[in-house]
């Protein structure tokens, strides 16, 4: 697999994102459906938006790992919460798992009216290898 960011700008990379990524020669592709802080129990989380964006992301990463992908390898990141001011201030945990992870991903961030039951935000993932 061969992957190139596009990125006319230097502004975005202090965002975590990048304006475009060209994925060439890829072995498969894998379309993960949102993922939220949804416990194992599949009981939704009543937690604040920092604690629910670690959930998320956890189970993001075991979603990806199943599926016998890498975190590194997410192409595409669209991210749903329903207060953007709130996950803003979480944002460097955010920016430390992309770092860590050194996931170059195109991304868009939502604010959405609500999320199922108490949930606040929701993680929604293209991954190749």
């Amino acid at each position: 697999m061969e992957k190139s960011v596009i990125n006319p700008w230097q502004w975005q990379n202090g965002r975590h994102y990048a304006q475009a990524v060209a994925v060439k020669q890829v072995e498969s592709t894998f379309y993960c459906a949102g993922q939220a802080a949804v416990h194992a129990d599949g009981t939704s989380s009543t937690a604040d938006m920092h604690t629910q964006l670690l959930l998320a992301i956890s189970n993001l990463e075991q979603v990806i790992r199943a599926a016998g992908f890498e975190s590194k390898n997410i192409v595409r990141l669209n991210v749903y919460t329903t207060n953007h001011e709130e996950f803003f201030k979480c944002f460097d945990t955010f920016g430390e798992w992309i770092t860590r992870n050194e996931i170059r991903q195109a991304a868009t961030f939502f604010e959405v009216k609500s999320l199922f039951e108490t949930l606040s935000v929701e993680l929604e993932a293209t991954v190749v290898k």
